[in-house]
């Protein structure tokens, strides 16, 4: 019988909704990260790099992308015979067929796959989150306590703290107590969403708490183990993490990777960040272009000016056209004579000639100011721009436009332009 020691279960079904239209037509693990990358690749990176060979997917919103990605698992050395990459959709079963309700019922529903290699221990991941992590570091620690669950936490700034699920702990970090986004937090311990369970201890949970609706983590599955007297620990993590979760995180993220000394380092020897990468040229940088603390993707050709930017795969940035600020996805085609200020453009996007982004002053967007602020474009996949177009602060384009959408050739500060009929 097939006997492995701690497997993982990566959870990569969520919608992302609060980053807009960059999710409209892709999971949020899907979505490209610092030129060449995609979010889920940091955590199948951890899991290679920390000796981790077995790794659940589990997807469901909008899948496609991601599946293509991950493939057979080539990149990240999971195409194994025994273990390796596998793909978790949920599926038509005799009765009761559901969509996954939440985190831990899609583990739960995926009980056969994980009871298929006996494992010791069940690694569970969010596939959302920018970070290097050494599991094995973490199982470590869960065995020299005793432990039945181990959560790895980090410290937050108290102030903050009333954001996250924080663990109140003893002197030897064995979780006493938890709050839910408390309003006056005991501690600043703050939950990861990275846990190590026991096996046994992991089954029984979601046995017992099977009929929960939307069976949770850390509403249901935890709770149920502690009051069991189960120890339950806390692994302390002190290194860069980042839950790229709103428009403004994942644009701070990005800009990160350009700092003259990075706070989080893609290019260290001993710890790869693994990715599918396609068979492509190199960039191409014209004698009249400047590039300033960017990062530029092969097959990239640079023919304007690009400041502090995160430019993609297969990107054209045309002559005269200045980009500051801005993260450009694969595939973009940017005209000539362009100024481009603090813009997020996803994959296979046209902007015409003459096209000016992020001009003027702030003002809150109209339909979704929780997820357009901070002074940011965001411009979807496969939406054209029409030439000559100025687009304010704090907007969101969708779709293939053309110049009648927009009033005197302007978008203006605060205003959406979403072509499919949908909300933004």
């Amino acid at each position: 019988m097939i006997k492995k020691e701690m497997i993982a279960m990566l959870l990569a079904g969520g919608q992302g909704s609060r980053l807009g239209v960059l999710t409209r037509k892709v999971a949020k693990p899907a979505v490209s990260f610092g030129g060449k990358y995609r979010i889920i690749d940091f955590p199948l990176s951890n899991c290679i790099d920390s000796g981790v060979d077995t790794v659940g997917v589990l997807t469901q919103y909008q899948p496609l992308r991601l599946n293509t990605h991950i493939g057979i698992g080539i990149p990240w050395d999971l195409d194994r015979n025994v273990g390796g990459v596998t793909i978790l959709s949920p599926y038509e079963k005799m009765a009761n067929t559901d969509w996954y309700t939440g985190t831990a019922n899609a583990i739960y529903q995926n009980i056969d796959y994980m009871e298929s290699f006996n494992p010791e221990y069940v690694l569970i991941l969010s596939g959302d989150h920018i970070y290097k992590m050494d599991y094995e570091v973490m199982l470590d620690f869960h065995k020299q306590n005793g432990a039945e669950a181990t959560l790895a936490v980090m410290p937050v700034p108290m102030e903050e703290a009333k954001r996250f699920g924080i663990v109140i702990t003893d002197d030897n970090r064995r979780i006493v107590d938890f709050e839910e986004k408390p309003e006056n937090p005991r501690s600043n311990l703050a939950s990861m969403g990275i846990y190590i369970f026991n096996w046994k201890t992991l089954k029984e949970a979601l046995l017992a708490n099977a009929n929960q609706p939307s069976l949770d983590f850390g509403k249901h599955v935890i709770p149920y183990i502690h009051a069991k007297q189960s120890p339950i620990f806390a692994y302390e993590y002190n290194g860069y993490w980042k839950d790229v979760g709103t428009l403004h995180s994942y644009w701070e993220a990005n800009m990160e990777l350009i700092d003259i000394v990075p706070e989080f380092n893609l290019y260290e020897e001993y710890w790869k960040i693994y990715t599918k990468s396609d068979a492509l040229p190199p960039q191409y940088v014209s004698s009249d272009a400047v590039v300033e603390r960017s990062i530029i993707g092969e097959g990239a050709e640079i023919y304007g000016k690009v400041y502090n930017s995160i430019i993609g795969c297969n990107v054209e940035i045309g002559p005269d056209t200045v980009v500051r600020d801005s993260i450009i996805m694969n595939e973009t085609v940017i005209g000539k004579g362009c100024e481009l200020n603090k813009t997020i453009i996803a994959e296979n996007t046209v902007l015409e000639d003459g096209v000016r982004t992020g001009i003027g002053d702030e003002v809150p967007n109209d339909t979704a100011p929780h997820i357009y602020n901070n002074g940011l474009v965001c411009i979807g996949e496969h939406t054209t721009v029409p030439a000559g177009v100025t687009v304010g602060k704090n907007t969101v384009i969708f779709g293939e436009t053309c110049a009648a959408d927009y009033t005197d050739n302007c978008l203006p500060s605060g205003k959406s332009l979403v072509k499919d009929g949908d909300s933004v």
